[in-house]
Formats: C-alpha cells, structure tokens, sequence
C-alpha cells in the first residue's frame, strides 16, 4: 500500500502510539519473543500449513496434518472446535510447523514462529509467537511499501523505529495474553506475504538497534506524509507529554520538501451544504458530545488558531445559538470527508464555497515523529538512516538494545 497509503493505517499507528507508556525497560540479554494478535476475537479461522504441521494441547500432541490441508477452528463453549483435516474440541491448541523453511498459515497467509489459538469471552484469539527480528520482517516493507535500493536507509530507518515501538509497548495487551496486535491497534503486520528483499536487509543491517533519549527508549511516532513540517503532540493527541525529540521539524529542501514525492502531499476535500450539515450533526455529538439538534445548524467553520507547526489547534463551527470547539486532536475526526473516513490531515485552509466548505491540506497522517515519505525523500538525496532518524527525533540517537 506505497507508504501508508489508507489513512485508517496511520490513524491505528497513531491510536497505538498514543497509549505507549513511559519507558524505563532495561536493555535485554538477548532477542525478545513477542506474541502478536493476529485476531484478537474471531468467530472463525482457518490454521494450514505449507508442509506438515502437528497441534499440540498442554505440550503434548494432540493431531497433525499435513502439506496444503488446513483445520477450521471455531469457538465451542470455552473450547476450540476442530473441524476439516482434524477434528474434536481443545482448551488451547499451538501449531508448529515441521519444516525449517515452510511456515503456518492463518486464513492462507504464512507466518513466521508458532501460533496459538484460544476461546476468550466467547471469541477465537489467534496469536502468532516469534522472535521480534522475525516481525520487523512483516512490518517494515508493510509500512514502507515496495523501496528500491536506493531507499534502502528509509527502510532502515524505519526498521529501527518499528523495533522500538515493539520494545516499548510490549506486554500492553498483557492481561489478554498478547503483546502486540497486527492491525490499527499498533504498526501493521503482514507476516511473509509482505516481507521484501530490501526490507530483510534493512531489519538484517539494523538487529538490534533502536532510537534512544538519554539511555532510554523513545517514544516512536510515524506517519505517512508530513507535509512540509511535522507536528507536535499536542497538535495531534490528547494525554501525550511533549518530549524534546518530538518537536516539530522542516522537511524543507530546496523550493519544496522531501515528502513533496507522497501522492499525498497536497489534496482538496470539498463538502456541500448538505453533505457538511448531515456530518457534523453526525460527528460533533459523537465526538464531542454536543448536541446533536445544535451541531445540525451550521453556518460557518473557521480556523481560529494554529498549533506549533502550523496546523489546526482549534476550529470553530458556527451554529444558531454560538460556536462549538473543535480541538486538534478531533479535527480529523469531526470534519470526516464526505465518504465518510477522517480528514486526512491537520495542516488545513478552510474556504466557504456556496454555502459547502473546501478543506485544502498538506499531508497524511497525525504528522509527529518520523515522516515515511520524508525518510524516503531523504534517502534518495544521499541521508543515511542515523541522519534521518536524529532529523525527525532532534536530541535522540540510534543505540544497540541486544
């Protein structure tokens, strides 16, 4: 999907981020192993295998199947049904594949490690358990899209802010049995089927190294487009503590920016009267509570302040009775696009037009941290991925965590 290209991505690296805790982790002995949810409540899926795989219940084993054959699992209770290549009912089952170099599949697609599946509150939870290295496989080219080898250091880069957000928020689903989901909820996770030549270099040349603060862990924060300048965390999150290395930062080079290459970097979202009306008296009570009868009566929407980078602190929407405001980090959400999904960014002009609105943005995504296209951008005009990481994070630096 290039960089980011669903903007529902960068809003899940954003709802995921947002949450990270303080980190005082210390380095570790050795390469972590992390569990990741591929589907943290399911009705349904399908475990196969590229060669033989054996299940095994409590460390013994309990069916195996062999290449190409695959089990439907199903909740039963607080059991797992079998049904297909095998059958019968399970408290928790772990599928291991028997060959080195083939892997398990989830639903046709194949993971690296083990997973497990378990009946939680009445839903399946699949959960794929390897080693971190071997997820950074699965994200970095998820997130960063086909590079050539040129952009090489984009992906390294980004190699090293995705291994420190999974050192930093691992063990944040702990309670449900998992550290990480695969989806929205944290950085996107593909398994092999999205894994890339350039993007295993990248992981491979990068093992170990994460981006610290003074010794610890930062917060790592990434999105799609920055549009010219990144933002700072108020601009974009509600109960996330401005840090030194989150400061906003200039893409610029030259008469223009690195990320001026994003397909997203300049766009134009336009509402009639109607479509303003229908989604405002949609979204403003359900995000800010307010009114619904109130927010319904729109006559106008402004911009009334800018944040440190330039976009949208506050937005004002004028109604009958006064003005209901609009704070940065729901800007996105209460302004929704006439089909419907968030804004794609902040960094806006608002014009009124025949009683509608035009929004004309810059950017992809809440804007803080490390810019993808940005990085990529960088990485073409020579930057390696210290220089683009230390640019995107000012104060921080790369350092060897195993």
């Amino acid at each position: 999907m290039s960089v980011r290209a669903a903007l529902l991505v960068a809003l899940g690296a954003m709802a995921g981020m947002a949450c990270a805790r303080p980190s005082a982790r210390p380095r570790t002995a050795g390469e972590p192993t992390l569990r990741v949810a591929l589907a943290p409540a399911t009705a349904r899926t399908e475990v196969g295998g590229q060669g033989a795989v054996v299940a095994t219940q409590n460390g013994a084993p309990a069916f195996r199947f062999g290449p190409g054959e695959r089990v439907t699992l199903t909740p039963d209770g607080n059991t797992v049904r079998v049904a297909g290549a095998a059958s019968g009912t399970f408290q928790r089952l772990h599928f291991v594949s028997l060959g080195a170099a083939r892997f398990v599949t989830v639903n046709g697609d194949p993971y690296r490690g083990t997973i497990d599946v378990w009946v939680d509150n009445g839903a399946l939870r699949v959960v794929n358990v390897l080693q971190l290295e071997a997820y950074l496989l699965g994200v970095v080219s998820a997130e960063m899209g086909p590079r050539t080898e040129q952009e090489l250091a984009a992906l390294e880069a980004q190699a090293m802010v995705s291994r420190t957000y999974a050192l930093r928020n691992a063990g944040r689903f702990g309670a449900d049995g998992y550290d990480l989901q695969a989806g929205l909820a944290d950085q996107v996770y593909a398994g092999v089927s999205r894994e890339t030549p350039a993007g295993t270099e990248a992981v491979r040349r990068t093992t170990g190294r994460v981006l610290v603060y003074h010794g610890a862990l930062v917060t790592p924060f990434f999105h799609s487009t920055c549009g010219g300048r990144t933002a700072a965390p108020v601009e974009a999150f509600r109960n996330v503590l401005d840090a030194p290395y989150l400061r906003p930062v200039s893409d610029a080079r030259g008469g223009g920016a690195y990320c001026d290459i994003s397909p997203r970097y300049e766009w134009t979202v336009a509402w009639d009267a109607d479509q303003l009306r229908a989604i405002l008296a949609r979204t403003a009570p359900g995000i800010l509570g307010v009114d619904a009868t109130a927010a319904g009566g729109v006559r106008g929407v402004y911009v009334r302040r800018h944040g440190p980078s330039g976009r949208a602190l506050e937005v004002r929407i004028q109604v009958a009775n006064g003005e209901i405001p609009v704070f940065g980090p729901d800007v996105r959400a209460v302004l929704a696009t006439p089909e419907g999904g968030p804004l794609g960014s902040s960094q806006i002009r608002l014009t009124e037009s025949g009683g509608g609105l035009v929004a004309e943005g810059r950017g992809w995504g809440h804007g803080v941290g490390m810019c993808q296209w940005g990085a990529v951008g960088r990485a073409r005009a020579g930057q390696d991925a210290g220089t683009i990481l230390r640019t995107y994070f000012p104060g921080a630096d790369v350092a060897r965590w195993y």
